[in-house]
This record gives C-alpha cells, structure tokens and sequence, in this order.
C-alpha cells in the first residue's frame, strides 16, 4: 500500500495540467514514468533520461504549480541531452550549470519555481557549456576537491550500507548474509517490500545507451515542439531555445572549413595557348586564383593562452586544404606588436615574437587596417568573446565571427565556439 497516495495524485495533476497549459513540455514529460526513489539517494528529484524518480516527501511539501515545476526541469534536462553532454566535466558543477541554464526558460515560460531551484539572471540565454566556465573561474579548487571527495565518499558509504544491510537491515542481518548468500538476498527482497517498493538508485549507461537515448531525446523533441506549435503553445524564449536546437549544427571547425573553402577560387580555363607552340588544339587548364584570408585574434584578456593556440592550431591546418593565404592579426584595444604575420598556404605558423594582448577590447583596429590595404580579403575571420567597440559601418567583404560568450555581433556570420 502506497503511503503517500497524495503525492501520486499531485504528480498525476500537475502533469494533466502541463499537458492541457504547455504542450511542448507536457509532451516531454509524458516520456518519462514517475517512480518514487529511494530517500537514501533520491532527496529531490532525479532522472536518468529514462525515468522520473522523486522523494515522496520533498514532493509533497510543494504545491501544484511547483511539481509542474519539478516535473518539466528533469523532462528538459533529458530533453536537452544533458547527461550526454557532459564529457569529462565535474558532475556536481556541470549539474549545477545545467541547472542555471535550464530554470530560467521554464521561470520565464510562466512555471513556478521550487525553494531550491537556483537562479541567475547573469547567465540567462546561455548555454550549460558556456556557464560551466564561468563557475569554475569562479571556484575554489581546494575547496571543490574537498566536497568532491566527502560527496563521492559519502556516495560510497550509501551504496555500501544498502548493500551490506540490504536497504533497510541490521548489523545482525549483515553476519547472516555472510553466512549464507541466499538468506541475504531474502531478506533484503523483504526489506525493499517493507519499504514500500522504492526504487533504488539507477544503474549507469554504456557510452552506446547514452548516445541512443539522446537520439531518442532529440527525435522527442522535435516533436514536441511540432505539436506545441500546432496549437499555438510555444512561444518567447522557449520558441527560440527550441528553435536553435533544432537547427542543423556542426562543430565550428568543419563551419569554419566550410566557409574558408567557400571562398576558395578554382576553375578551368580555355584560353588559347600561344601560337608559337605549333599546336593550334585548345586544352583545359587548371587556373587556381590563391584565396586571401585575413584571420584576427582577439587579445584582450578574456580569450585565454590556450584557446588562441588551439585556434591558431586549426587555422593553420584549413589553410593548407584550401590553398588559402592568411594574413593573421591581433588586437585588443589596438593592433599588437608585430602585426601583421602572413603566410602562404604551404608555410607553417612561426612567430618571432610572443603574442600578448590583456588590454581593453576594440574590433575597430582590424577593420581599419583591412580598409587602409589595396586589395580586400576573400574573408575576415574573428575570433572574440564579441565584447567591444564594432565598427560603425558594416564592411563590404565578407566577415566570420567565431564567438566564445553569449554577445551578440552586428554583423557578418556567427558561429558559436562552446
């Protein structure tokens, strides 16, 4: 018998009303069978993108509002491939930034949140991987490491103590499983009856279960959202957010190729040959025009040692596939010393100096120089965090922005790096 036939009702309540009110998120919801949790691991809510699991108590101390709530932050969660994603990140801050992305489109989208749900207007319309950053610039690792360890060794004294006593046993039941395997595991089956049949906590998933169940997600998704705008229930920021995600996406490497070759110049020509050569046939040939890049790296301070090189790196590597020449520039406040830097598609990026940068931010330095040359670029690619002074006017050559932050740019293409 279950002891908490209220919180079932609230749950089934909530959930009718997401359905009728937010289709797009009722339909996600639906996705996912509710199941009481273990209070031993399950204090809040929680799911594995299989199932809702949830503590009887923590449900039943919110209102109706509040569980709709609850209910749709776990179903975006899934939704939004969240335990996908996280590679190798630190679980409890990568937890944390998803949270701080996700709770704003539903509070935004008119939900009611629930006491503990966390939320920072500094971060709204970002993505979890551009806010995971952003709270471990702000961490303490000392301290991280500590509460990393207490948690993973609390995380094993649970396991350990369901376990041993069989979720719900005593020390004296612990000497008899050890003397007889089968009895244990009798007694442990009556123990989780006596409790009520809470679930206990859910296994992990191969790498091929996770990438199976986010397709699913994503093919949830989309439909979803095809049905929340068929009834004219999707809309605001949560229109946008979907919207996004269901544009078709590729790394920004293979956008950045793309674009580079795009403006790369390769025909055949079928010019007559020079008389003199005595054979009067006319034969393709191949006449290659060498693309002109001119490539800027923002300096300021914001963009880190590392990422520059790595974006250094990739430039380096799509030039030579493009047979493209590159004019590199870098800039914070104004151009750096040295500038410019260009090389053919063949050389190799060497520098004789250190670049450095760390002063304000001015995109206006790099358009100038392009301006002041006799022969405009193919393309300007800028990579930024997009916080600065723009130029006035929009340029008339093509420009890329590859932007690490949430900025907007006035012009030219974006391309988000996360």
């Amino acid at each position: 018998m279950n002891d908490y036939p209220d919180v079932e009702r609230k749950l089934a309540t909530a959930r009718t009303r997401l359905i009728l009110d937010k289709p797009f998120l009722g339909a996600l919801v639906l996705r996912l069978p509710m199941v009481a949790g273990d209070p031993g691991w399950c204090e809040t809510t929680f799911s594995d993108g299989k199932t809702f699991y949830y503590n009887n108590d923590y449900i039943d101390a919110l209102d109706t509002e509040q569980t709709q709530f609850a209910l749709s932050h776990e179903a975006l969660h899934c939704a939004l491939s969240h335990f996908h994603r996280r590679g190798h990140r630190v679980k409890h801050r990568w937890d944390m930034a998803c949270d701080l992305a996700i709770n704003p489109l539903l509070i935004n989208d008119g939900l009611k949140p629930t006491p503990d749900a966390m939320h920072l207007r500094e971060y709204e319309g970002m993505t979890a991987e551009e806010i995971y950053p952003c709270l471990e610039d702000n961490d303490n690792d000392g301290e991280r490491d500590l509460e990393n360890q207490k948690q993973s060794d609390d995380a094993d004294n649970d396991d350990q103590s369901r376990q041993d006593n069989g979720g719900g046993g005593n020390k004296k039941e612990k000497e008899n499983d050890e003397q007889s395997e089968g009895e244990g595991e009798q007694d442990k089956e009556q123990d989780d009856a006596g409790r009520g049949g809470m679930s206990p906590q859910p296994a992990g998933m191969t790498q091929q279960e996770e990438d199976e169940l986010s397709l699913q997600w994503e093919q949830r998704l989309a439909g979803a959202a095809q049905q929340a705008l068929q009834s004219g229930k999707l809309e605001g920021e949560m229109a946008r957010m979907v919207d996004h995600l269901l544009q078709p996406k590729l790394p920004w490497r293979m956008l950045l190729a793309r674009y580079m070759s795009a403006t790369a110049r390769e025909d055949y020509s079928y010019t007559r040959p020079s008389s003199r050569r005595g054979n009067p046939a006319v034969y393709p040939s191949m006449r290659s025009n060498e693309t002109s890049i001119v490539v800027a790296v923002d300096t300021s301070g914001s963009i880190s040692q590392e990422e520059i090189q790595e974006f250094i790196s990739e430039i380096d590597a799509i030039k030579s596939q493009v047979r493209a020449s590159v004019t590199l520039l870098t800039c914070d406040s104004k151009l750096n010393y040295g500038c410019p830097w260009t090389f053919e598609a063949w050389d190799a990026f060497q520098f004789d100096i250190e670049i450095r940068g760390g002063g304000g931010t001015s995109f206006r330095p790099v358009f100038d120089w392009v301006e002041e040359q006799d022969k405009k670029p193919d393309l300007l690619v800028y990579f930024t965090d997009a916080e600065g002074v723009f130029p006035e006017a929009e340029p008339f050559f093509p420009v890329t922005w590859l932007v690490k932050g949430k900025a907007k740019v006035p012009f030219g293409v974006r391309v988000q790096l996360n």
